[in-house]
């Protein structure tokens, strides 16, 4: 019975207008269920959402489709209005009801009213009506076929002239890279690869020319689907998306410029106050007031540090103003390398401490003859990790910084007068033999030496009296700074000191014998160059 009122009350409704009501607010009104889009003509003209008069969305959306596929079949124009009801609103074609619009059917989501939503429904309905319409005209279909060609014209002349404008430019700027490649050079050597350049921009211009492409593309496919009243729904959309990207792309852009901008400042006061600092740290090396851990030597490193500083400063003050710094992506990045660099830098920072310790300390200098445990040469590079020595035999060694502070560093340039290094070797030689003459010899033999220098004169000190000899350790001063002359020297120096002793017949061993020898053990002048050894000439070390 209720069923059969409900009805009676609807054919009431059609045929008398909105003075008398469909159903008593409980029954026009249910609890909503899933949206069913009302699609006619390939565009979408109303949601229902709601149930009514026992009827659900689907059944609603499959009536009104019904009836306005039927009204659509005439060739005949019709007017959309609405009519107002105490259940809701009736969306009218001509004198025919299309669809009820109930308050169930709107749209939670949006601040919207019955009447709006009903007045929006009626205005998509005209519009479909409207396209049904034109799309059956020849006037109309003419139109839209001159309308595709020329834009299909235009854009096959917009990809020729890409395609020109690309060649010319390729030729350009390929011509102006390769000038530059060649000319950005350290010493005689290029940074850069002229043809890895060329392709490089080669391939980005290629990119730059199909994301063109692309774009010219969507626009054209776009501008012909809008031209059809059919597929006009569809070009409309893409239109749509490609300006919501648009959008979405610029006003992040616009968004992130304060930022950026706040952050530019920062790096640019930083680079003015790492100039100005740069500027006062080298008066203050050349000045006549100098401070002990500011030189010549070590401001290089003071400079590298204050901007280091700043910099890192500069950073921390930015970081909050650069686009995307607080989202979780970036967060999460910043952690992983804090946690990166706390957990492999800690051998790092101690290289780098102990670089800092030895510049400020200046223990050593490059140019220096040093000897660090079993190592000895000349120092040619001082890093802040590690340092490097060039031996008298030609070998390099790369000593850690950290290796050179646990250990006691000997510098035999420090010792000297003006330039050059200390040279110095050990003897030993029986009580028998008088120490004046053994200090006499050694002082010869040093004289004899090319390469040690007579003022200061070399010196003998007596280190030890030992239980069968006495030490003596000649020490004397050499001109040369380079590492294979210092090993040269060493070598001739004791060459000279067999020789002279061999020629005052005094043997060089320590006296460890359970009686004396029955000879001296020395070498006779004329056996000095017993074969295959040669004569040198006279004056020849």
């Amino acid at each position: 019975m209720k069923s059969f009122l409900q009805i009676l009350a609807l054919l009431c409704a059609l045929f008398l207008g909105p003075g008398i009501p469909l159903a008593s607010g409980a029954d026009a009104e249910s609890q909503p269920a899933a949206e069913v889009p009302l699609v006619v003509f390939n565009r979408t003209v109303f949601v229902f959402r709601g149930s009514f008069l026992g009827m659900s969305p689907e059944k609603r959306a499959d009536r009104a489709s019904s009836v306005l596929r039927e009204l659509l079949r005439q060739d005949v124009s019709h007017n959309v209005s609405i009519k107002s009801n105490p259940a809701g609103q009736l969306i009218m074609v001509g004198e025919t009801l299309a669809f009820f619009v109930t308050k169930a059917d709107v749209d939670p989501l949006r601040e919207e009213t019955l009447e709006g939503t009903a007045k929006k429904a009626a205005e998509e309905l005209q519009k479909v009506i409207d396209e049904t319409l034109e799309s059956r005209t020849f006037d109309s279909l003419l139109k839209t076929a001159i309308t595709s060609g020329i834009a299909t014209a235009v854009f096959a002349a917009l990809l020729w002239i890409l395609s020109v404008v690309r060649k010319w430019i390729s030729v350009k700027l390929v011509a102006v890279a390769a000038r530059k490649a060649d000319a950005l050079k350290v010493g005689d050597m290029n940074l850069l690869d002229r043809h890895h350049v060329v392709r490089a921009l080669l391939k980005t211009l290629s990119v730059l020319r199909w994301l063109i492409v692309a774009i010219l593309s969507y626009e054209w496919l776009s501008y012909l689907l809008s031209t059809v009243p059919y597929t006009r729904p569809w070009g409309m959309r893409l239109n749509a998306y490609l300006y919501d990207v648009i959008q979405g792309i610029g006003s992040s852009i616009l968004g992130a410029l304060p930022g950026l901008g706040v952050a530019l400042v920062i790096f640019v006061i930083a680079r003015f106050t790492i100039a100005f600092l740069s500027g006062v740290l080298e008066r203050m090396s050349k000045s006549d007031v100098t401070l002990s851990w500011l030189g010549p030597d070590t401001m290089p490193t003071t400079r590298r540090l204050f901007s280091f500083a700043i910099w890192v400063f500069a950073i921390a003050m930015a970081y909050p103003y650069l686009p995307g710094a607080q989202t979780e992506a970036f967060k999460g990045m910043s952690v992983l390398l804090g946690l990166m660099v706390s957990l492999g830098a800690s051998s790092i920072v101690g290289q780098g401490a102990a670089g800092l310790i030895l510049t400020y300390t200046r223990t050593m200098r490059a140019g220096e003859f040093v000897r660090v445990g079993d190592h000895e040469g000349t120092v040619t590079r001082m890093g802040m990790f590690t340092t490097t020595i060039r031996t008298g035999l030609g070998e390099e060694l790369t000593l850690p910084n950290s290796m050179i502070t646990g250990t006691v560093t000997k510098n035999y340039s420090r010792a000297v007068q003006g330039s050059g290094f200390i040279v110095d070797t050990v003897v030993t030689i029986g009580y028998d033999t008088p120490w004046r003459q053994v200090e006499a010899m050694l002082i010869e033999a040093a004289r004899r030496t090319n390469g040690i220098l007579h003022a200061p004169a070399p010196r003998v000190f007596q280190t030890a009296l030992s239980d069968y000899y006495p030490e003596y350790r000649l020490v004397a001063q050499a001109v040369p700074s380079e590492p294979r002359p210092r090993a040269e020297i060493m070598s001739m120096l004791h060459a000279n000191i067999q020789d002279v002793f061999n020629e005052y017949g005094v043997q060089i061993m320590s006296p460890h014998y359970m009686m004396d020898p029955t000879s001296d053990k020395v070498v006779k002048a004329g056996d000095w160059y017993k074969a295959p050894a040669k004569e040198k000439p006279t004056g020849a070390n």
